[in-house]
């Protein structure tokens, strides 16, 4: 199958507002298909020190890959987890502290469109919506077909802000009462025929939000943002910079929160006051991006 090239969001902006220098220790926690690693490596023509975080194997293996086109796997030490595990990897690896971080909070095109793993409520796939590998992980199958009404209610209104999320959780569980949900379009299909008809013609299909919030339970996406950040004061050097570019106004005001109490306490600065977005022509080359925003805090 032909992978989906994959733009990177932000890309100049962020490593431009990190600020980063030759001899930096740079953590990319979200590594992805190592779009800001790569531009980062090229931009100190590899006189770095980079460490790559990512929960997906496939995602590993193809940055490895574009890593060592490139000529710096020298420079690159990449490794299998959370980023919510920074902190635990970076010391196993006996490195005390990092010199700038990046997350990217958004899912590549690969993960997204080719993987498989019933992220796209637009092709018929597994119901899993994780990127682990663990069979012991929850998946989206888990979420639809055993979690009680209340809390599928709960999670599809509070990670995806959808207005129908109590009529869309009473029509999955009677659903679920005749036939168990097994792929993607079956979930597709018990939405669109939860919904007034009106909500199926509007801007964005109407099993996106949904999608969304389903996806953010089963990765634990909150969860794991408040974990690291509750870590930068130990894991970020003195005049470190962390960049995190979130995609909906959940994780933006996580971040938001987090960084102003950072500042209140004394520990640092925020470099953006408001978030950074893209402008109008990465909007028109890379539509994904539109919902981008970018917070980027310094250590003092």
């Amino acid at each position: 199958m032909q992978t989906n090239v994959h733009i990177t969001v932000l890309l100049q902006t962020t490593v431009d507002l990190l600020d980063i220098h030759p001899g930096d220790i740079v953590l990319d926690g979200t590594l992805g298909a190592a779009g800001h690693s790569l531009e980062v490596l090229r931009q100190t023509s590899g006189n770095i020190q980079l460490i790559g975080i990512d929960m997906d194997q496939k995602a590993l293996k193809r940055s490895q890959e574009r890593i060592q086109e490139a000529g710096y796997e020298e420079q690159v030490l990449l490794l299998k987890g959370n980023f919510a595990e920074a902190e635990q990897l970076l010391q196993k690896n006996k490195i005390e502290k990092v010199d700038k971080i990046i997350l990217d909070l958004g899912f590549s095109s690969n993960q997204l469109e080719v993987e498989g793993r019933g992220f796209s409520f637009l092709r018929d796939e597994p119901l899993l919506m994780t990127l682990s590998d663990d069979a012991q992980d929850i998946t989206a199958y888990d979420v639809v077909n055993h979690w009680a009404e209340e809390s599928i209610a709960d999670i599809i209104w509070g990670f995806g802000d959808e207005r129908f999320a109590r009529r869309i959780a009473r029509a999955i569980v009677e659903a679920r009462k005749i036939q168990t949900i097994k792929t993607t379009l079956d979930l597709v299909r018990i939405i669109e025929n939860s919904v007034p008809r009106f909500y199926k013609n509007g801007k964005i299909h109407p099993a996106t939000r949904t999608f969304q919030a389903i996806r953010i339970a089963v990765n634990k996406e909150i969860e794991s943002l408040k974990v690291i950040l509750e870590s930068v004061p130990r894991i970020l050097s003195k005049h470190g910079r962390i960049g995190i570019i979130s995609f909906h106004s959940l994780e933006d005001r996580v971040v938001k929160r987090a960084f102003l109490k950072l500042e209140m306490d004394g520990i640092g600065k925020r470099i953006t006051k408001k978030p950074v977005i893209p402008n109008n022509d990465e909007i028109q080359v890379n539509p994904r991006s539109r919902s981008a925003k970018l917070r980027v805090f310094e250590i003092i």
